[in-house]
């Protein structure tokens, strides 16, 4: 019997074959009956798949009608965005069809017979809730392996235990205080020396190399002055001088960027931040390229034991549930600061990515599909004491370490997250004594403008009435 024919389905044809034939179109033969059945069905409902076009070299498969033709090219080649992709990253739970991942809070899982087990023995070697997360973030980074630690400093110690005495790291100058104190205070007296080099200029990195340099290690944007470097440059360098460049992605989150495609060998990130977003736990991950290197760091995550509980593991991955929004939002509210403060008379020089004025904004626009949400100023009285007196007379924006989360805070890093930087070395890598770190939120852009023009105001009236 003939298929009768369905209403508007020859403009439907038309449109989309550049044919009238549309029962020609409905033709389709064994074997992809099925396939031509759902193909049938999409035809119907034009407003919820026709709205792509074909293209225009499409190639007529052998055998194939030209609507099955673009079909199967159209499912093979169209990218799933990075949105849906980091949702559908997160799995829907094999035994139960639970949407959340569940929380396996277990120290030890029951064996069949000794050594013969469901692929988990203790939860310190694994844990399902953590693997989930280890497995999403691998994914998203587009690694083979990732591990997750306990923080973002145990995740950092992880990758400097692939070293041995007599190595040495060149590490970018403007560096995050912790792993400042975790390399010159713990490491270097076990015989690893790290070179402190500008590595906004790749020229810098291939100087500073010398035989015995095993490790790059680069923040970008780093914290707190948010400079850029060229990654792919970079690991150009490292792979001529065989050694590993870890990428610090904490900033730009996988939302944003994705050093492993780009060369890198090792991703690294305070899951704390952004990935979390929520500024209630915290965490570190490590994501290998090469499964050999990847399988390296999770022994070291055994060995050492610093790994992520299951709870802590379920709070990252409700957190990357809504990054891609949050991200956004993050990055619209940054720049509306950043122009703010760059206008300011009381502002001495602002640093944000998304600036024209900021150096390396072109490699930044080249890396990233955005420029994060943490914006860093120094004030015209470059002085530790205006800066105390600045962060400690917002509203909005409230004082604290750490950043990423859903509310703005600000900070002062000579004295908070870069004290134990000595200052000299801090002051040379662009740390500023009246450097300001704002981690811009979620809320109204031109709420927290005004938060800050009027702290401008009062630090200004004050100023006055002494006088």
């Amino acid at each position: 019997m003939t298929e009768p024919r369905r209403k508007g389905a020859n403009s439907i044809s038309q449109d989309f074959c550049g044919t009238d034939k549309s029962d020609q179109s409905f033709a389709f033969k064994s074997p992809e009956r099925d396939l031509n059945k759902k193909v049938k069905a999409l035809l119907i409902y034009r407003e919820s798949f026709f709205v792509f076009r074909p293209r225009r070299n499409i190639k007529v498969l052998p055998g194939k009608p030209l609507l099955v033709s673009y079909f199967f090219q159209f499912v093979k080649t169209k990218e799933m965005s990075s949105s849906t992709q980091i949702i559908h990253s997160i799995p829907i739970d094999p035994l139960t069809g639970a949407i959340s991942v569940p929380i396996y809070q277990t120290s030890t899982f029951v064996q069949d017979a000794p050594g013969i087990n469901k692929g988990f023995d203790y939860a310190r070697t694994n844990n399902p809730t953590r693997q989930a997360l280890e497995n999403i973030i691998a994914e998203l980074e587009g690694g083979t392996v990732a591990a997750a630690f306990a923080s973002g400093l145990a995740a950092i110690d992880a990758i400097v235990k692939l070293l041995k005495s007599g190595d040495e790291i060149v590490a970018v100058d403007d560096i995050y205080g912790g792993a400042f104190r975790l390399f010159t205070q713990i490491y270097e007296k076990f015989g690893i020396t790290v070179n402190y080099v500008d590595t906004t200029n790749a020229e810098n990195v291939f100087n500073a190399i010398t035989p015995k340099t095993k490790l790059i290690w680069i923040e970008t944007p780093t914290n707190p002055t948010l400079k850029i470097s060229d990654i792919a440059a970079i690991a150009k360098i490292a792979r001529a001088s065989n050694c590993w460049l870890c990428v610090d992605n904490t900033f730009a989150s996988p939302a944003l960027q994705k050093p492993l495609s780009l060369g890198a060998d090792l991703v690294i990130h305070s899951a704390t931040k952004y990935l979390g977003g929520h500024s209630d736990l915290i965490a570190g991950l490590v994501v290998a390229k090469d499964k050999e290197l990847g399988d390296r760091i999770r022994f070291i995550q055994n060995a050492s034991g610093a790994i992520l509980s299951p709870f802590d593991s379920w709070l990252v991955i409700r957190g990357i549930e809504t990054l891609p929004l949050r991200i956004k939002q993050h990055c619209a509210n940054a720049q509306q600061v950043a122009e703010f403060l760059e206008q300011h008379p009381d502002v001495g020089r602002v640093y944000y990515p998304g600036l024209k004025s900021h150096f390396n904004h072109d490699i930044a626009a080249k890396q990233a599909k955005g420029f994060g949400g943490v914006v860093s100023f120094t004030l015209k009285n470059d002085t530790e004491e205006a800066a105390t007196q600045f962060v400690t007379s917002t509203k909005l924006f409230k004082l604290a370490e750490s950043l990423g989360g859903i509310k703005s805070l600000l900070c002062h890093p000579a004295n908070m997250t870069h004290k134990s930087i000595p200052a000299d070395k801090r002051r040379s890598a662009g740390v500023a004594d009246s450097l300001i770190r704002l981690s811009i939120g979620l809320e109204e852009a031109e709420d927290l403008i005004r938060d800050l023009g009027q702290t401008f105001v009062h630090i200004k009236q004050k100023q006055l009435q002494t006088i």
